[in-house]
């Protein structure tokens, strides 16, 4: 079984079965869904989809607490690798990487990426996605901040996630509508909303895709709240 717990916003911390504690995208202080009750004991794996302070705002306390190896684009690494950082693996999009009994695949993500810094942005790399092949043999997909595109046809022929963790917010992701095209293109079974209700301009819901999805819909939506898990 796997253990997935959402701590608001695109934060997540899985835990695989037979596998590592990765935490995707950690963004504690300063996130209003963060829940204040949670304790993170163990990562020992740390994914980063792009630069944005709300997807890496707190990467580098996490590092230094845990010593994690880090998996994100070239250019992030390079940043980590200034601050310190000794573990950070740069790759990039089509590239697998093969540690800790999982395969990380980088995938494709329609956004952009930089990375803040003394009140100036710096180039933060692409933004991408992940797509994490467990010891079991199945595979999860956390989309980072993206738009659907028609690529994810090829993401579910490559690599056949049955778990996807999609943006539904709206204004900087897609929003519901988008999210259940994206669905149409992946089709995996369960899909967990992410990117929505952290400020009230990112006003996708859960039952707003369920709605797109419609009533013939196989799509499981599990209702997570921040600090909730869904065993899988």
């Amino acid at each position: 079984m796997t253990k997935i717990t959402w701590l608001g916003h695109s934060t997540f911390l899985v835990g695989v079965d037979d596998g590592p504690w990765i935490l995707i995208d950690p963004w504690f202080t300063g996130n209003p869904s963060y829940p204040a009750d949670f304790s993170l004991e163990s990562v020992d794996l740390l994914l980063i989809t792009h630069g944005h302070p709300d997807h890496i705002g707190d990467a580098l306390a996490v590092a230094e607490r845990f010593s994690p190896e880090i998996v994100c684009n070239y250019e992030i690494s390079h940043w980590l690798g200034s601050k310190g950082v000794g573990r950070a693996v740069g790759m990039n999009k089509g590239g697998c990487y093969h540690t800790q009994g999982v395969r990380i695949s980088m995938t494709q993500a329609q956004h952009s990426s930089s990375i803040a810094e003394d009140g100036k942005l710096i180039y933060g790399g692409e933004p991408a996605g992940f797509v994490v092949r467990q010891p079991d043999g199945r595979a999860f997909y956390h989309a980072g901040d993206t738009n659907v595109f028609s690529d994810m046809q090829l993401i579910r022929r490559l690599y056949g996630p049955a778990l996807a963790f999609l943006p539904i917010g709206d204004l900087f992701t897609m929003g519901p509508k988008e999210a259940a095209l994206a669905c149409e293109f992946l089709q995996p079974s369960v899909v967990i909303p992410m990117h929505y209700g952290t400020f009230p301009v990112l006003s996708g819901t859960p039952d707003k895709l369920r709605g797109e999805l419609g009533p013939d819909s196989t799509v499981v939506v599990p209702p997570l709240a921040p600090g909730g898990s869904y065993a899988w």
